[in-house]
């Protein structure tokens, strides 16, 4: 892609539609299924069902796409065709025929993040410390919706997720279209460029990252539930949600300060710990105000965290891998990790209730950052005795 202020654009655009749909999606179609009487097993397997397709689809699109150098294309045609999958949720409330649909939606749905990483990464060339500042698009279309959904589901039902979360899908579709073509040539990737994506710190990493997602599985699948059972209301719901991803985007405004002072290491463990007290605080309080400010930590949890990972791993990964790079990133994370955090959490809801599954997640996040903090101090270690 040409780093051209339109490509730039365009990328603004898809990231802003995008996170949109996640705003309407994550804080309420797990309580959409809470409604429709699903139980916690149901949920968090088709939470995880989602989170499959991911990582298998998300690595074989991706290697297509490197392959061939055909980026573009399948990104459009996968925005196309999930947003038609997602119409068939129109049609039932049937559990196993809601299953076969969120496999069927995840299989075209999954490259579309890696994809956009991969197409950031390539349009800020060499101002990728910039990053964070595109990507505040996707963050800001998440606070809006979820602030304007709790209004609107009070008003129509929360079945109403469906059809705006369809309509947005098909604006992202449309939109996509926008970005320009390039030259290209298919390359064949080499057993070298896989070799990278195999070295120690990028595995180790992998490893880590994937327990830190595996830590937000029962936040994902359980937090709204959580609130709806403490008597909040969807209002109260999506402000929370919107409270996070407030804190999220001003992590990512300042983002090129951060990157320019600390090392991406340093980001991510500071990000670690403070994913240990986060969810220790759900485990602990109920009251309106504390969880408020605990939806503060968001800034770190996920903002610096997941700008520091995809800035890890292109730092990483060969140029000729860049959209693989970020697919296995992606797929040990957000697939992978979450998949593993929701089967998890929906198994031991009904044993643990809401506050148990926190408590276990900063359990959880404690281990990723032990590793990773340890790994990365051994690594410096001997990086000193042998320049010594």
């Amino acid at each position: 892609m040409n780093p051209s202020s339109n490509g730039r654009g365009i990328l603004a655009a898809q990231y802003f539609l995008y996170f949109g749909v996640m705003g309407m999606h994550l804080p309420f179609f797990n309580l959409y299924c809470y409604q429709l009487g699903f139980s916690g097993w149901q949920i968090g397997t088709l939470s995880a069902a989602r989170s499959v397709t991911m990582i298998i689809f998300s690595i074989g699109w991706s290697v297509l796409a490197d392959r061939f150098q055909a980026r573009r294309g399948i990104y459009i045609g996968c925005n196309f065709v999930s947003a038609a999958c997602w119409a068939l949720f129109l049609f039932t409330t049937d559990f196993f025929w809601m299953l076969a649909i969120i496999v069927l939606y995840g299989m075209f749905y999954a490259p579309l993040i890696a994809f956009l990483e991969a197409f950031a990464m390539q349009a800020l060339g060499r101002d990728k410390k910039k990053y964070g500042r595109m990507r505040a698009w996707g963050s800001l279309a998440f606070i809006i919706s979820v602030l304007i959904l709790g209004r609107t589901i009070d008003a129509f039902g929360i079945k109403i997720i469906l059809t705006l979360i369809l309509a947005a899908s098909w604006a992202q579709a449309l939109v996509s279209l926008g970005f320009p073509k390039t030259a290209q040539r298919s390359r064949s990737l080499s057993t070298a460029y896989w070799r990278q994506l195999l070295k120690a710190r990028v595995v180790i990493f992998q490893i880590c990252a994937f327990l830190m997602l595996v830590s937000h599985g029962a936040y994902y699948t359980f937090f709204s539930i959580h609130l709806a059972n403490l008597k909040f209301g969807t209002f109260f719901i999506g402000g929370c949600w919107a409270m996070a991803v407030g804190a999220e985007i001003m992590a990512m405004y300042f983002s090129e300060r951060i990157f320019k002072r600390f090392r991406y290491e340093t980001v991510l463990m500071v990000s670690f710990g403070v994913a240990v007290a986060r969810w220790c605080g759900l485990w602990a309080v109920q009251s309106a105000g504390a969880i408020l400010m605990l939806q503060l930590l968001h800034a770190i949890t996920y903002g610096t965290f997941h700008m520091a990972s995809i800035l890890y791993i292109d730092l990483l990964t060969p140029s000729e891998a860049k959209t693989l790079g970020q697919a296995v990133n992606n797929a040990a994370t957000y697939g992978l990790g979450l998949m593993a955090g929701f089967f998890l959490s929906g198994a031991l809801y009904q044993r643990l209730g809401a506050p148990g599954l926190f408590g276990l997640s900063a359990a959880v996040a404690l281990l990723g950052g032990i590793i990773f903090a340890g790994y990365t101090f051994a690594r410096g270690k001997n990086r000193l005795k042998a320049e010594g």
